[in-house]
């Protein structure tokens, strides 16, 4: 678990934990792998049909744009 300080930076703790500013603690650690997956039709119907999977495709460029002054 951890917090911000007004620096920005993280503050570990070892528990759940409310600030004097109200802000409540992170995990720390990202969330678990479910193996129950709940759509894997989708994902081999794509791969059949496209013949790669969406994340194979190259990536496509950036359209921002930026302002020049």
């Amino acid at each position: 678990m951890y917090t911000l300080d007004t620096k920005g930076n993280r503050v570990y703790t070892s528990r759940f934990k409310i600030t004097a500013e109200g802000k409540v603690s992170k995990s720390a650690h990202p969330a678990r792998f479910s193996p129950d997956d709940k759509s894997p039709d989708n994902r081999v119907t794509i791969k059949k049909r496209f013949g790669i999977l969406p994340t194979q495709l190259p990536s496509k460029p950036c359209k921002a744009s930026f302002a020049s002054s």
